[in-house]
């Protein structure tokens, strides 16, 4: 329990910015809070927080310790609340909101399955393409995409997201298929012409010069057509109008069904992360623990991503 105590006070410290504030919430001195740091990093044998007389910061090391202590305690709350909740049912209302492709994808066919497992449980779906203020704004949830900014939300990641180069098999009869990420120049590329998660180009892992490690290295291939609209660039690519770079999430099912041909796989970059986000609470009421342990159950099975899961009715196409 000590342990614990020791984890729950070093997240809040990080997640509050403060040891005042978290003693304020704790109701304990704050030295008391910094005597529990200062041991645990002496245990760890790493500096978590860089403390001075302004701020508080993580360390790369507090960070990565950061998402393991909210996932445990995330964790340990749910079993201490399954056992205590004993046969009581969900029931109330769930606030749910989600990237807009994404959620139309991979959230909406699973909302109405989830209510007729718990029918007392009502739901509102919001499907925004803008970061919701989950707190400000009344949500219980957001599921997204993609690396996480630091904030004070707990974060539970439910499966690994990898972007990749995919064309039709026609396309590549007609132009040949690349062999590596410097000669997409000479192919027709589907982009973005306005998106702030690709700004920097496509990412590709390549060896590092003179070096066995490898680095992440961005190229900006052009092409006839752009447009600010995935959704659209992923169906001019069923269409067969050139290479695009895109989510596993959205190609998975055609590259299963031989629609879509993955390409420049030894050069993926590395994986991001889909997670589900949650204001910090003591305790998660019923429903949205229910929530959080089916979406985990359905996006950890392969068959799920390639729309291969019966009893859903939905079409991933």
């Amino acid at each position: 329990m000590d342990k614990l105590k020791t984890f729950e006070s070093f997240v809040s410290v990080a997640t509050r910015g403060s040891l005042t504030s978290a003693a304020k919430a704790e109701g304990v001195a704050p030295a008391i809070i910094g005597r529990r740091l200062d041991a645990l990093e002496e245990q760890l044998g790493v500096k978590l927080l860089v403390r001075t007389t302004r701020r508080i910061s993580l360390t790369h090391e507090g960070s990565a310790f950061l998402e393991d202590c909210q996932r445990l305690l995330a964790d340990i709350a749910n079993a201490e609340a399954s056992v205590s909740a004993g046969g009581v049912k969900a029931s109330g209302h769930l606030r749910i909101t989600a990237p807009a492709g994404f959620g139309r994808r991979h959230v909406a066919p699973l909302v109405p399955r989830f209510r007729e497992l718990h029918p007392e449980v009502t739901i509102s779906l919001n499907l925004s393409d803008r970061v919701v203020d989950l707190a400000g704004e009344g949500y219980d949830c957001a599921v997204r995409v993609g690396d996480l900014p630091d904030s004070s939300l707990v974060s539970v990641r439910l499966a690994d997201n990898r972007r990749l180069c995919v064309a039709t098999p026609r396309y590549l009869q007609q132009h040949g298929t690349p062999q590596h990420p410097n000669e997409l120049s000479r192919f027709d590329c589907l982009t973005l012409s306005s998106d702030a998660s690709q700004t920097r180009g496509w990412a590709f892992s390549l060896p590092k010069a003179g070096s066995t490690s490898r680095e992440v290295v961005h190229f900006k291939p052009g092409g006839p057509l752009d447009c600010s609209d995935g959704q659209v660039l992923h169906d001019w690519c069923l269409s067969g109008y050139g290479i695009a770079w895109r989510s596993t999430w959205e190609v998975e099912a055609e590259v299963a069904a031989g629609q879509l041909v993955p390409l420049l796989e030894d050069f993926g970059a590395p994986p991001n992360g889909i997670y589900v986000v949650f204001p910090q609470r003591k305790h998660l009421p019923l429903r949205l623990r229910l929530w959080i342990d089916y979406l985990k159950h359905h996006y950890s099975q392969p068959a799920f991503w390639r729309g291969a899961l019966p009893g859903l009715g939905w079409n991933a196409s």
